[in-house]
């Protein structure tokens, strides 16, 4: 994992520009979103508290006092015409009854009470803390409740507004997933590799919305699906010694990578010999030498301007004399474009192959993560000179188009054995495409 911080940390050129880009596409839609959503909740509120001021509950309590039980005395003389019948046996207790029916009938006018019973309802309004008026009361704020429940979603709409800078979201359409093309593309993925993954991420999730984070991780993924088949270390084989012819263009980084790999087979307990191939550049054998000391790895040298094919059969006689498990051969740097150059490195390959048929065992390509698509190139023409097995990318920490590794590993198939983020001897690590696809997007995942 510290190598992984390291690759992160120094792959912040390739994971800023795609982070940058990613966030301008998400903010570009997410804007186009708050500005629709905000014209449309403005007539929202007006209609949730137009039920809310309900007078009418009110006059449904002035119906209550109807049933007041005035009425109900008057009542009382329905009754009367059952005494009637009774008079029909006995008419002398009829005059009796009639006395006492009479003084009823003034205390009527003074039972001024009917109109003073309507009048006792008027301080029904004080009866308004009773249990029926309660009730009523109770049901309107179930009605009451509705809008206040339409608040909350209404308002919390709102409140999330402002809440949407730190994670903007947008829904991913065909122009979205142009814009992504676009910025894959300019990553250096390559066109082929830009599509693939963007069409592999956009599938079954179009129309939904995601956020810069989201679209990170997806990213990480896709790219480690396709990573996943090439990471693979150097093989090792029993043979000795085990040749391993490093090849490159000019400053692609093989003499640094052949004293880091050297240092960790001898750290392996593997007895190591470095042959310094590169006989046309003095300083590129003075080079060679200090990275041999401080890997504790002998060097053998030919003078400048010698035959670099006869001094890497001298090397293999010597490495097998010496019982050496690996024989790293260093070549001198050479433009695939030459042509003559390129059959120097064909003749080198003829020559070690007297020694021994089947080597080299391992050729190693040596790319210059800055190059961006040009090592697509150098790639299919080494291919076809020296039989190149694996690669390994060097100056990922000098660049911001890392994806050039992913269009590599998608169009050629080749294994990536190592990858390089500076000039430090530790700075060589075994290829982990999960860690890669994490630095290259910039996800934390």
């Amino acid at each position: 994992m510290s190598f992984f911080k390291k690759l992160k940390d120094k792959l912040f050129k390739s994971s800023s520009k795609l982070e940058e880009g990613l966030e301008a596409i998400v903010a570009e839609g997410a804007e186009e979103e708050v500005e629709a959503q905000a014209a449309a909740p403005e007539p929202q509120p007006e209609p949730t508290p137009e039920p809310e001021p309900i007078p009418e509950p009110e006059p449904e309590l002035a119906p209550e006092p109807e049933p007041i039980p005035a009425p109900e005395p008057e009542s009382e003389p329905e009754p009367e015409p059952e005494p009637e019948i009774e008079p029909e046996p006995a008419p002398m207790p009829d005059p009796v009854e009639l006395p006492p029916a009479a003084p009823e009938v003034p205390p009527a006018p003074p039972v001024e009470a009917p109109p003073a019973a309507p009048e006792l309802p008027e301080p029904a309004p004080v009866e308004l803390p009773e249990p029926a008026p309660v009730e009523i009361l109770s049901s309107s704020p179930s009605v009451s409740n509705e809008p206040l429940a339409e608040r909350p979603g209404f308002l919390g709409r709102l409140f999330k507004r402002p809440a949407a800078p730190s994670a903007p979201r947008r829904v991913l359409d065909d122009a979205m997933l142009e814009s992504l093309e676009e910025l894959l593309i300019q990553s250096d993925m390559g066109v082929d590799t830009a599509l693939r993954v963007a069409a592999n991420l956009a599938e079954g999730r179009m129309g939904r919305k995601l956020s810069v984070p989201e679209i990170k991780d997806l990213l990480a993924g896709e790219v480690a699906r396709i990573m996943e088949p090439v990471a693979k270390p150097m093989p090792l084989y029993k043979t000795k010694p085990q040749v391993v012819l490093v090849v490159g263009v000019n400053g692609s980084g093989k003499t640094t990578t052949i004293g880091k790999l050297a240092s960790q087979f001898r750290a392996a307990g593997k007895k190591v010999v470095i042959a310094a191939g590169d006989t046309f550049r003095a300083a590129a054998v003075e080079q060679l030498q200090v990275w041999g000391e401080r890997a504790g790895v002998p060097v053998m040298t030919a003078p400048e301007g010698s035959d670099p094919a006869s001094l890497a059969f001298d090397a293999m006689t010597k490495a097998q004399a010496e019982g050496a498990d690996l024989l790293m051969i260093d070549t001198a740097g050479r433009l695939q474009n030459r042509q003559d150059l390129m059959e120097e490195l064909a003749k080198i390959v003829r020559v070690i192959r007297k020694k021994d048929p089947d080597a080299p065992h391992n050729t190693l390509l040596v790319l210059d993560a800055t190059t961006g698509q040009n090592a697509l190139s150098q790639v299919d023409i080494f291919r076809k000179i020296a039989d190149v097995s694996g690669l390994v990318m060097t100056k990922l920490d000098g660049t911001a188009k890392g994806g050039v590794l992913v269009a590599l590993a998608d169009k050629f198939g080749l294994p990536i054995h190592a990858i390089g983020v500076g000039e430090q001897i530790d700075d060589l690590s075994p290829f982990d495409p999960e860690e890669f696809a994490r630095a290259l997007v910039g996800s934390d995942g």
